[in-house]
């Protein structure tokens, strides 16, 4: 009842015309800074910090909360769009969403992640209100052996389990690790296949990789089709903004699922959204491989709601994290940490006590960024799916433009503009050989984090490889983790004892 009645002092310090005002403006604001290709949503909070600083503490926060729900809509939609995730945690919904709206489904695309954004937000920050220092204590069960488990799971999930060719999904896997290893390495300091570059010490930058990849493999492939597709056909869009009541009844179990796989990783340090939207991701593809008309491939929008609702929970649940403990637990909760302190305050327990007002109507302006968003971006799905009418030589020349812009902007090192157009290259050359993208970005991402926490174990057990699987945690994991490979094995070999079945019939017949 206590957190009942502080949420409602929190809407009414939220409802005022000056501060809604500053919600629509946070929320406008991050979906135009998320929408170009390279910034994304961590670097729309980041952008538009020095903004904030003539308001009010207030005024400041609930404009935040706009910017970065705003931000993560705005990464869908470009990758939705035009194959270009603002931000790697929208790579997972952007595979199916785009293939949605290259088969005219845009706008019913954009209005399936919008939902599951709604969604999965709004059952986070009920969570957070009601349950956030619960959740919060979970993260302290996890320690290096634990995370290391985390970072495996992931990494076999997505290269083994989910891509079609294990061997191609693991080689993959291995072009994502390598990159990762480039830069100090993180125990003992040492530098490592810089090539004596000394830009290359601090790592090559996940945003320069997924830049790279996506938008400027995207470019160099369509420039290869060039004479054998119409450079100027425009992709037909039926623009309803909404979903048909089957759309709505297929989309709702994949919202859900995706809610309840995104909330715990809120809570727990592993970079940001890209293990949960990828894991819901896997989910939502193995349960289509069992229905009589399998969608994956051809544009599923379970594909589209199981990630986007997931990703909402995490952030969701992240700031919970942040709020209840000071830990911030994604990059953009990284920055907000910073925004804290530029006004003289230091998330955690002591929080709630010394400025309640302050922490009440952020919680509350969650919901209200929510239902803004909602309202404001349905009514322009269609609008956005207009972007798909761009003949397509300007279309990726602006991608292009705008993909070099995010990256300098971030770094403002020309080393970094080389290094993607390479990566971009051979984001190409793995489109051309058939190896899926998805284990490359999952390997950058999370290379480092799985490296550094597998040294600490050994280092904390003394060299004891038995600390690996000493746990609850780490034994749950690798249980699932063995029990699906098994029944993805079996699935496939009865599959192909199927296809050899149905060619000796044939040819006896």
């Amino acid at each position: 009842m206590d957190s009942l009645t502080n949420l409602g002092e929190g809407f009414l310090t939220i409802l005022t015309p000056e501060n809604m005002l500053w919600v629509v403006v946070g929320a406008l604001l991050g979906t135009a800074v998320g929408v170009l290709p390279g910034l994304g949503s961590a670097m729309a909070v980041a952008l538009l910090l020095p903004v904030t600083f003539s308001l009010d503490p207030i005024g400041a926060f609930v404009m935040f909360a706009g910017i970065l729900f705003g931000g993560l809509f705005g990464d869908s939609i470009s990758g939705i769009l035009m194959n270009t995730p603002g931000n790697s945690t929208a790579i997972a919904g952007s595979i199916e969403g785009h293939k949605m709206a290259l088969s005219g489904r845009a706008a019913q695309a954009l209005a399936t992640s919008a939902i599951g954004a709604f969604i999965g937000g709004i059952i986070a920050s009920v969570l957070v209100v009601f349950f956030a220092p619960t959740l919060a204590s979970l993260a302290t069960l996890f320690g290096p052996a634990e995370y290391f488990a985390l970072a495996l799971f992931a990494f076999i999930a997505i290269s083994a389990v989910v891509s079609d060719s294990p061997l191609r999904g693991l080689a993959a896997l291995a072009i994502g690790l390598a990159i990762a290893v480039v830069g100090v390495e993180p125990i003992a300091g040492a530098t490592r296949f810089t090539g004596g570059v000394p830009e290359l010490a601090d790592g090559i930058d996940i945003v320069v990789v997924t830049v790279g990849l996506l938008a400027l493999g995207e470019v160099f492939h369509m420039a290869s089709k060039r004479g054998r597709v119409d450079d100027y056909a425009v992709i037909q869009t039926r623009g309803r903004p909404w979903l048909s009541k089957d759309e709505f009844r297929d989309a709702l179990p994949a919202w859900l699922r995706g809610t309840t796989i995104g909330l715990p990783f809120g809570i727990i340090p592993v970079g940001g959204s890209e293990i949960p939207t990828f894991l819901s991701y896997g989910a939502e593809r193995r349960l289509d491989a069992r229905r009589k008309n399998p969608m994956f491939g051809k544009g599923a929008i379970r594909g589209v709601a199981g990630p986007e609702a997931s990703g909402n929970a995490t952030a969701g649940t992240a700031m919970g994290a942040l709020l209840a403990l000071g830990l911030p637990t994604s990059a953009t909760a990284a920055i907000l940490l910073a925004a804290f302190r530029q006004y003289g305050l230091q998330p955690g327990p002591l929080l709630f006590e010394r400025a309640p007002e302050l922490v009440w109507a952020l919680l509350a302006s969650f919901f209200v960024g929510m239902v803004v968003l909602l309202i404001l971006n349905l009514p322009f799905a269609p609008l956005w799916a207009k972007l798909l009418k761009v003949p397509r030589h300007y279309l990726y020349a602006g991608i292009t433009v705008f993909a070099l812009l995010g990256v300098y902007a971030t770094s403002a090192k020309v080393l970094d503009l080389v290094i993607m157009t390479l990566v971009g290259l051979l984001a190409f050359a793995m489109r051309r050989y058939g190896l899926p993208l998805a284990p490359l970005i999952i390997g950058v991402i999370l290379g480092p984090l799985a490296e550094t926490e597998f040294r600490r174990a050994l280092a904390v057990s003394e060299g004891d490889a038995t600390v690996f699987v000493s746990s609850p945690i780490t034994i749950t994991l690798y249980t699932v983790l063995a029990t699906a490979i098994a029944l993805v094995a079996v699935g496939r070999l009865r599959r192909r004892s199927r296809e050899r079945r149905s060619e000796s019939e044939r040819v006896s017949a």
